[in-house]
């Protein structure tokens, strides 16, 4: 097929403007290939702009500058121990070596990439060999949106947006959630008020974690001048008569584009998180759309892949996190509430069943095996009393006193509208909460009485909470056991937990080179898949917080310097290139 059937021509033509995507079209064009990037939705950022922003990078420059650097084979050999056999050693070990070699190439390659390495936030699970207490995940610095001017309003804005001025770097919110313990979380919370006097006398449009990273990255877009067409949906891949890709299809402004590629599509379109219809038939159990995905997820990327010939794995799984979801179909995040020491998580006949400060993935693949069995664990019921809720962010509430036209929940009652919502319940004794909660009362008397014996102790015995420094992270310093600590007098509470996720993470099957493979491992020439669009590197697992972003982003570099390889008139040196280069011809415009 030559270039003239087609309306635009281009060497590399990526789908979706999340972190895999945006870095994908980064490497692409330094390496001096003509790049369009093209996005679905009217907003670039993908789920990465509704993330918590971290990217799991062992090895990362800014790990290395504090004198910090995980062994690589130490890093692939945790990575296959959780992944269980479920990813290729070449897939795993091209992580593990690009991830470091993608990080330096964005910090070199434009002024708005600052990565930071903050110790303490520890893998997922740091007992494993290869493990690490001190964490990978790495962070950007909050950044003013004014900073991206005109395109500040194309910016996916998350699902609940915080009250104006408030914005949290990733050490603040851990020490926020010891509000109530120290004074460096009373610090915090100083520091927010400012914050927020700062935005209405000032202006400041302060942005952090994913709305930070997608921000830097857009304005990173600009800076190379690489162009990208949003609201202009990939509807289907263009192959040649042997079934290479050589393009897709884009509609933009009412008008089907045939717009070619040379060398090249890379397939950064997202999941199917919110097409229930696909996800329950790969998922009997998910009942409904609990998802903080981003809305325009809706598997485009996958079903074009398998169109031309890819195949699929991992289709029933996702990053789960379980969740709280309110009656307007608000969704809450269920992180450090798992974590606090005085209370325990009940399936349907009222029993623990998992250590509540597991990782999310694990505490819900506990849930999915659970409801599997026969027994109801979605929803779940995380047990608590009133003393905690006077001493621990709970549900978003602020444990201080009452204060009028505050943005969240205040004081030492329980909202009304919180009990009235049926998501929160409350009991005068462990029997009167199990009736209301629909479990057996003796049987949550006796576990409640087991983990307050548990906790006088000092140890879980039974599930081992709180042997974990990741299980310490959220937890109460002030305690020998920080997650452990037994309820006290009622009222006694319950929060309803449901099954969320942050994305499904099934997707085409990749080979070491994000290159996109037939059921019989022979490659779609031409086609590259990253992100969620692909079936995830962590496999069925994730190694630390960060392990979405980081994989995606990775992967969009190796892929766009897979392509560069493969053309011998490109010289690739590890991301650096010419001052030909940096003039190159754009021969599509924004």
């Amino acid at each position: 097929m030559t270039t003239e059937t087609f309306d635009h021509t281009v060497d590399v033509l990526v789908i979706g403007s999340g972190g895999g995507g945006m870095t994908a079209a980064l490497a692409a064009d330094a390496f001096g290939l003509d790049t369009l990037v093209v996005e679905k939705s009217p907003q670039f950022g993908g789920s990465t702009a509704l993330s918590g922003g971290g990217i799991w990078v062992p090895g990362a420059p800014s790990q290395r500058a504090a004198g910090y650097a995980p062994d690589p084979d130490g890093v692939f050999e945790y990575l296959r121990r959780i992944t269980g056999g479920l990813v290729s050693d070449a897939r795993l070990r091209k992580y593990v070596d690009s991830a470091p070699e993608m990080m330096e190439f964005l910090e070199k390659r434009s002024r708005w990439f600052e990565f930071v390495w903050k110790p303490g936030y520890a893998d997922y699970y740091p007992e494993l060999p290869g493990g690490s207490e001190l964490g990978s995940t790495i962070n950007v610095p909050a950044i003013d949106l004014r900073k991206l001017g005109d395109e500040e309003q194309n910016l996916l804005q998350p699902l609940a947006l915080a009250p104006r001025g408030i914005w949290f770097a990733p050490k603040d919110l851990r020490l926020f959630y010891q509000v109530r313990q120290n004074w460096r979380g009373k610090a915090v919370l100083v520091k927010l008020i400012w914050r927020m006097f700062r935005a209405r006398v000032f202006g400041d449009r302060m942005a952090a974690i994913g709305q930070s990273l997608a921000a830097r990255m857009r304005l990173a877009l600009k800076e190379q001048n690489i162009p990208l067409w949003l609201s202009s949906p990939m509807t289907e891949l263009i192959t040649d008569v042997d079934g290479t890709v050589t393009g897709a299809v884009v509609e933009r402004e009412g008008r089907q584009l045939r717009i070619g590629a040379r060398h090249g599509v890379i397939l950064a379109a997202g999941g199917f998180d919110h097409d229930m219809e696909w996800r329950r038939q790969h998922l009997p159990v998910l009942e409904k759309d609990w998802s903080f995905g981003n809305p325009a997820s809706m598997g485009d990327g996958i079903r074009a892949g398998e169109k031309v010939g890819g195949s699929t794995d991992l289709l029933d799984e996702a990053w789960w996190f379980p969740a709280m979801c309110w009656p307007d179909g608000r969704l809450q995040f269920m992180l450090n509430e798992r974590m606090m020491p005085s209370q325990f998580v009940v399936n349907g006949e009222g029993k623990r069943f998992i250590n509540e400060a597991a990782p999310y993935m694990d505490f819900a693949h506990a849930m999915i095996e659970g409801q599997n069995s026969g027994v109801s664990h979605i929803p779940c019921w995380l047990i608590t009393d009133i003393r905690s809720f006077h001493r621990y962010i709970v549900g978003g509430h602020l444990p201080i006193p009452k204060v009028p036209f505050a943005p969240v929940p205040t004081g030492w009652k329980v909202p009304k509208a919180w009990l009235e919502s049926g998501v929160v319940v409350e009991g005068n004794s462990f029997e009167e909460l199990a009736t209301k909660i629909g479990v057996p009362p003796a049987q949550l008397r006796a576990t409640a009485d087991r983990f307050n014996d548990l906790a006088r102790r000092g140890h879980d015995d039974d599930f081992n909470r709180g042997d974990s420094a990741y299980d310490n992270y959220y937890g109460d310093p002030t305690l020998p056991n920080p997650n452990l600590y037994p309820l006290q007098k009622p009222p006694y509470y319950a929060f309803q937990i449901i099954l969320g996720d942050l994305g499904t993470s099934g997707g085409l099957r990749t080979d070491e080179h994000a290159r996109v493979l037939r059921s019989d491992d022979s490659v779609v020439e031409g086609l590259y898949a990253v992100g969620n669009t692909s079936a995830a590197v962590m496999g069925r697992s994730y190694a630390g917080a960060g392990a979405t972003i980081g994989p995606a982003m990775t992967f969009g570099y190796v892929a766009a310097k897979h392509i560069a390889d493969q053309l011998p008139d490109t010289t690739v040196q590890s991301g650096t290139q010419t001052d030909s280069t940096l003039d190159s011809d754009r021969k599509v415009t924004k």
